[in-house]
Order: structure tokens, then sequence, then C-alpha cells
């Protein structure tokens, strides 16, 4: 294999330190990766729309640059992925719909322009569900079994950076879908505190529980993403004005004297038996590392899809509600339905569903108070297989989307930052991960927990079959 082919399968540290020191060129790393499109795309289905021209032409200027000695810092020259719901100046976002399927937006979303004025190099838009909305269909195919469903609606975010078509992606997430796609693909998936990056220009799902974040092959490179998304945003109102510290400083690999609770209830309620097994290993190599291990309970736990789901079903509906008078024909008929059964929710309900959400917030912060982090399966499932639409545990059927965002529901209630991390694989060499969850605007606490248990074992060096 040529070196430019094995470019592609680089971390962000270290393409960006090759890049720094001018062994390798942007072009170089970006061509490799254009290269490695080329070749799986057609099987993978993780692109919308493929950025070559732009891409190269970034990679050019980015080249020039450091060659003059400008070096902007490690997402110099590095091709990322972004979600189709967050807008790209000049390159069409079509949110997965035909409703706009021709819109081009004459601004970047905040989280683009962080990215390019740190010099990282835009190669695509990544397949999402129709505005990111209750479904499983996907093209996207999961690049450990072609014919595994590849996780939520930032699926195509997930599949792309696991097989080797960008360094990094972006994705959003409202109920687990930056972290399903990651711990599904078996890459890094962090969803960050809610206000901590900002919304602007990314198509709204739900305005109180979206979040957007980085999805990468190690920690250490989601950190790397975090500390340049991450800020202070005056144009969007869910912003919030914090100083953020540089998170790649607290990644060590000790979590000596950490409180990590495990929670008794809700999370393992129905979890198939290989993930919980991969889970209780993962926290005994927690343990070795010199955390303490405490069973909390969390109470309210049991309301926490009817609140998301009322909440979700509410403000998207709200959200749609010009587009959906006046191009319904354009909508995915499923997404038409659950828009359309969403006007049907009386105000009193979804008020009520944002007091349990309250509540619920306030129980996970008060078993916070106990213990540093919590730690939980990401999903109590492994990928189903394609056109699968429920799990059974025990004769009890349940919703293959309801299955894998449970475990990841309650912190979108909460706000909390949260991360999956790749704890193992299934019999079947199925990904398996780790969520580990935090007190608010607490990434490093959360992101130096995920390093140290990443540093203790070697999951993170598989690669998938593609």
């Amino acid at each position: 294999m040529s070196r430019r082919v094995e470019l592609h399968s680089l971390t962000i540290k270290d393409a960006s330190e090759l890049i720094r020191k001018k062994k390798v060129s942007p072009l170089d790393l970006v061509e490799s990766t254009l290269d490695r499109i080329g070749r799986i795309e057609n099987r993978v289905n993780a692109f919308v729309t493929v950025m070559r021209d732009e891409a190269l032409q970034s990679a050019r200027h980015a080249e020039g640059e450091i060659r003059r000695g400008f070096y902007r810092g490690p997402l110099h020259g590095i091709p990322v992925a972004v979600k189709d719901l967050v807008d790209t100046a000049g390159t069409r976002t079509t949110s997965g719909s035909k409703v706009r399927a021709d819109y081009v937006p004459r601004k970047d979303a905040a989280v683009i322009e962080r990215l390019r004025a740190a010099g990282a190099v835009i190669i695509g838009k990544t397949v999402t569900y129709e505005f990111a909305y209750v479904s499983v269909k996907s093209p996207t195919r999961n690049p450990w079994n072609l014919d595994r469903q590849p996780g939520g609606s930032s699926a195509g975010s997930g599949a792309a950076v696991s097989s080797g078509m960008c360094l990094a992606a972006i994705g959003t997430d409202t109920g687990g879908s930056i972290r399903v796609p990651s711990c599904f693909n078996g890459i890094v998936g962090l969803k960050p505190t809610y206000g901590l990056v900002s919304k602007r220009g990314v198509t709204t799902l739900a305005w109180t529980m979206d979040h957007v974040g980085p999805m990468t092959k190690t920690v250490e490179d989601a950190a790397i993403v975090l500390n340049v998304i991450a800020g202070f945003d005056r144009a969007d109102p869910a912003s919030i004005d914090f100083s953020h510290p540089d998170y790649t400083r607290s990644l060590r690999e000790s979590v000596s004297h950490l409180r990590l609770g495990v929670p008794t209830n809700y999370f393992f309620e129905r979890i198939d038996p290989e993930v919980e097994g991969a889970f209780r290993e993962s926290i005994e190599v927690l343990r070795k590392l010199g955390a303490e291990i405490r069973e909390i309970e969390i109470p309210l736990l049991e309301h926490t899809m009817g609140a998301e789901f009322t909440i979700i079903a509410a403000e998207a509906t709200a959200y749609h509600e010009k587009s959906l008078r006046s191009k319904a024909r354009l909508y995915d008929e499923e997404v038409r339905m659950f828009l359309e059964l969403g006007e049907l929710i009386p105000s009193r309900y979804y008020l009520k569903a944002q007091r349990v959400r309250g509540l619920i917030k306030t129980a996970i912060e008060g078993a916070l108070k106990s213990v540093d982090l919590i730690v939980t399966p990401t999903s109590p499932v492994a990928p189903a297989r394609l056109g699968q639409k429920e799990f059974r545990f025990d004769g009890v059927k349940e919703n293959v989307l309801y299955a894998y965002v449970r475990n990841c529901c309650p912190f979108n209630l909460a706000g909390i930052p949260a991360v999956s991390v790749l704890c193992g694989f299934t019999h079947e060499n199925l990904p398996i991960g780790l969520q580990i969850a935090g007190r608010a605007f607490d990434e490093a606490m959360v992101l130096q927990v995920a390093y140290a248990y990443e540093s203790a074992t070697d999951w993170h060096l598989r690669n998938p079959p593609i």
C-alpha cells in the first residue's frame, strides 16, 4: 500500500504532527482521503455531497500557509466531514429532505466558521435522516458489517470517520445521535454541555435539546476538535459565555480518586447480555486504574422517554409549521406523520414534559454530588440488522430506535456532557460503547476518564473490515 493511501487512517494527533513538521502536506492527506472515498463510498453511502474541488483548493491553501510559516494549529489541513444539517456557504445543505434539496446557504454555520478559521478542510456533507427526525431509515451502512444499521441521525458522520473517509466529523445530538452512531461505528463521540457549542446555522430538531459535537477516532482527537468548536456566540440565544479550558491538557492516564457512579436502575432493565458484559469489564478496567466505583440510584428516569419524545414532537412541529403547510408532499411519509401528530399535543402536555425534564435534570445533578461521573453502556443493544424494527427482551418488544437511544436521552434532558468510547465487541464483531457523563461544562473530566480507559485498552486500534 502506498504512503499516500495510508494517510487516511491517521488520527488527527498523528497527522497534525506530520503536517506541522512538514513531513506530510495537507494536499497529500486530503487526496488520500478522497481516494478512500472514491474506493468505498459506494458501499458505505456516508456522504450526501463530497466537496472534492473545494477540499483540494483548501488543502493547497493550507499547504501554502504552512510553507510560509503560518501554522494555525492541529486542525490545519485536516479533512473534516459535516452532518448535512450544518450550513456550509455555497454548498447545499439538504437536511436529508426533498424540502431543502436545492437549499444553498449564503453563510457558514458558526461551527464551520470556527473549523475554517482553524485551517480544517471541509471534505463533504454526511447523510442524516430527514431533518434528523424519528427514524432508523438510512442509506448509510455500518462499516463493521454492511448488513447492520449504523445508528442515529449522525450515522453518515460516524461511518465516514470509522471507515477512514475523514479524520473527524461534526454531528448533532438531540437524543443520542452523536453517541449512538459513534458507539455502533466503533469511534468516539462527544455530546457537549448544552450551550457550549453554538447551534447557529444548524437545522433545528428540538431547540431546547439540540447539541453539536465532534466524532473522531480517539478521545484526544475529540478534545482537539472541541477546543476549536467550543465558545460563546452572541448570535445563538442558547450559547453560554463560558471560558473553556484546553481540553487536551486534561488527558491523563490516571483516574485515581475519582468516584464513578454506576446506576442500579433504568440503564440495565432491558439490555443485550454481551453489551452488559463488556460494560462490566470496562468498569473493572477503570477500577484497576484507581477509580472508586459506586452504585447509585437516580430517581424518575422511568419518565425519560415520555418527556424526551413529547418535547421533540412539539418543538419539531413548531419549527416545521410553515413548510408543513406549503410543502407537505415533499416530506417523507413517516416524518410527515410524526410532525402532524405533533400538532395534536396540547400545550399543557408540552409544559408538563418540560417540568418532568426539570425534575430529571435535578435528579441527575443530585447524583453527581455524590459521584464525579456517571458511567453506563452507551446503548443497551448492538446494531440491528437492516430493516429490523424491534428488539425482544424476554418476550417484551421494543422499537429499535427507542432501544438505541434509551441510555442516552437522560443526558439530553439534563444538558450535561456525555461521551461514548469503544469498550468491546460482540461475538459478531459489532462495536460496543461505554458512556461517561459528567457535570455541566466539565468536559475536561469526562474526556480525562475516557482517555484513561482508551489508553488502558486496545479496542480503538481495530479497524472495520471494509
